[in-house]
This record gives C-alpha cells, sequence and structure tokens, in this order.
C-alpha cells in the first residue's frame, strides 16, 4: 500500500504532447533532425556583417543561420587600441568571451568604473548598462566570442564623455551598427 515502487518515475513517463510537471514535453512528429542541435563550425561563420576597418565580425548563430529565436551569437576581431563610444543595448543582455587578447570594459553614468579580461574569462553586460568596450593591447587583436539575449540590433549611443576616446575604428557588428 503506497510503496516506493507504486509511482512511476517522472523519466518512465514517455506520453507526448501533454506536460511533465510545469515543462511541455515536445509533441510526436517533429523532425528533429533539421529542428534540432545545429553545429556552425569556426570555419564557416558569416561575414555577410556590418564591416569597418580594422575589425572582422561575423555571425555563427541567428535566426537565418540556425533558427534561433531569442539569441544572437558571433565573433569580433578588434585590432589594437580601438575604443567605442558610450552605448547601452536596451534590453538585451549581453556576453563577451574573451578568446585572445586584452579587453577593458568601462561602465556606469560617467565610464567610472573599469575592469579587464583576458583570454578564457567572461564579461557581462546587463541591460540597459552604460559602456564602453576597449582593446587594451597596443599591439595585439582582441578575439572575442559574442552572445545576446536578443537578435534586434539595439544600440543606443549616450551622450556622456568616455573616459577614454573613441577611435576610429568602432566596434561594429551585425548587432552595434555605425
Amino acid at each position: 500500500m503506497g510503496g516506493p515502487h507504486d509511482h512511476p518515475h517522472p523519466h518512465d513517463d514517455h506520453t507526448h504532447g501533454e506536460t511533465a510537471g510545469d515543462t511541455p514535453i515536445p509533441s510526436p512528429g517533429i523532425d528533429w533532425r533539421t529542428k534540432g542541435v545545429k553545429v556552425i563550425p569556426g570555419d564557416n561563420l558569416d561575414p555577410n556583417t556590418a564591416q569597418t576597418p580594422g575589425m572582422n565580425r561575423a555571425t555563427a548563430i541567428n535566426r537565418a543561420r540556425a533558427g534561433a529565436e531569442k539569441l544572437w551569437a558571433g565573433t569580433v576581431h578588434i585590432h589594437p587600441d580601438a575604443k567605442t563610444g558610450a552605448h547601452h543595448h536596451g534590453d538585451l543582455e549581453s556576453v563577451i568571451f574573451v578568446v585572445k587578447g586584452k579587453a577593458r570594459m568601462r561602465w556606469g553614468d560617467h565610464l567610472e568604473f573599469t575592469a579587464e579580461a583576458g583570454p578564457g574569462d567572461f564579461i557581462y553586460v546587463p541591460p540597459y548598462v552604460p559602456h564602453q568596450e576597449i582593446n587594451a593591447s597596443p599591439d595585439e587583436t582582441l578575439e572575442c566570442v559574442l552572445v545576446r539575449s536578443g537578435q534586434e540590433p539595439v544600440v543606443v549611443n549616450l551622450d556622456i564623455e568616455p573616459v577614454e576616446k573613441p577611435t576610429a575604428v568602432k566596434w561594429i557588428d551585425s548587432i552595434h551598427k555605425e
């Protein structure tokens, strides 16, 4: 009566189209071959994004390339000493993973806070945070992977005096427009 084996384990329930607790279970008939996992080889990124002298950008994951609905991911290679103007990305969250080089981030109402990141480090930029991205190396390219919580190219340029003056080379990719 009421022993531990009288109730099936959640993983034993193989019904489809119902819910397991509050999590929907996919309906049968989904073509997982085309609607499932996508691998985008690093040598097959899409360079057809906005380009600026001194920078190379490429899209890996977006709606068109992978069917992504809620995020964008790609790479950014920034030449030495490149600095953006002050800006924020509205309600988007951003994660920057530094692959190679030295990134300097400035943030705050007057860009008064600073932190640096190197290879293997992650940088999280919350929504609406005024910030400036900088390649802190005078002679090494900064290589990063960038992931955003949405695909809209939200960039709100701010009229605040940056601590480090922007250079002619901006951080521009399919999210950062000129």
